[in-house]
């Protein structure tokens, strides 16, 4: 997991990025094993945000209290309810506590960093999760594709693993806290921060891990091992989420496509 120190200039030189502390927060290059899990294939959409506040309304737009948003949360949906146009969108404008509790809901967790990018990569060393050639507009939903805005889920190719979207369309949040760099040692199911109890989402504050990049995002943004972080109240358009779940669930998972 990670990136050698070693390769951060000629990382700088392809991707034409130079600004201060750029790539060096995927240093060092550590080994991680995990733990098996299934992952959602595809970002949660608005229809499936839809049921988790239908089923737990302390989650709806006008329920959220002040000091755990920034104003902007689900400010789309008009009424509390999403536009039908966009049901197959990413949800969005959402905080980190509700993409928790969601996945909680649906019986999974929000993903580790080394959940995350071990689907990315798909077991393999690439760049980005389809391989190691540059991005082009039939490959993800960034800011060359010319969107603007998020665009259906799956509306592009599959890494090897049969996962769509883990690069652009919306940054992903993850369930650990920043931290400007990686541990040396190895380690087995990390989780930067520690552990979240279902009893403690709300006290999380701070900034935690978003990966993937967004329509908005810039190339280098969509690499497998870029970094970034996000403040857990900062409800915007261009962060959403997927979930993973055990490896042998007991019993359906509510909102969940197989």
């Amino acid at each position: 997991m990670g990136t050698e120190g070693a390769a951060i200039a000629a990382l700088r030189t392809r991707y034409g990025v130079a600004f201060p502390g750029s790539f060096e927060n995927e240093v060092p290059a550590h080994a991680v094993e995990v733990s098996a899990f299934l992952i959602d294939r595809d970002e949660v959409t608005n229809a499936r945000f839809a049921a988790f506040v239908e089923a737990r309304p302390e989650w709806r737009r006008g329920s959220l209290p002040p000091e755990r948003q920034n104003g902007h949360y689900l400010e789309p949906w008009a009424d509390g309810r999403c536009p039908a146009s966009r049901m197959d969108h990413p949800v969005a404008f959402v905080t980190w506590h509700a993409a928790q509790a969601f996945c909680r809901w649906a019986g999974g967790w929000l993903p580790t960093e080394a959940e995350w990018e071990l689907a990315a990569r798909a077991g393999t060393d690439a760049e980005f999760p389809w391989g190691d050639d540059l991005p082009t507009p039939l490959r993800a939903n960034y800011r060359e594709s010319g969107h603007g805005d998020t665009v259906p889920v799956g509306s592009y190719p599959p890494n090897r693993l049969g996962l769509r979207d883990l690069a652009g369309n919306v940054w992903e949040y993850v369930l650990d806290e920043w931290q400007e760099r990686y541990r040396e040692a190895p380690s087995r199911d990390p989780i930067a921060g520690g552990p979240v109890a279902d009893d403690r989402i709300a006290d999380v504050a701070g900034r935690r891990v978003v990966r993937g990049g967004s329509f908005a995002g810039s190339v280098v943004n969509l690499r497998t091992r870029w970094r970034d972080s996000h403040p857990v109240t900062n409800a915007v358009g261009f962060v959403g989420f997927r979930c993973v779940y055990p490896a042998a669930p007991v019993g359906p998972r509510p909102g969940v496509t197989p």
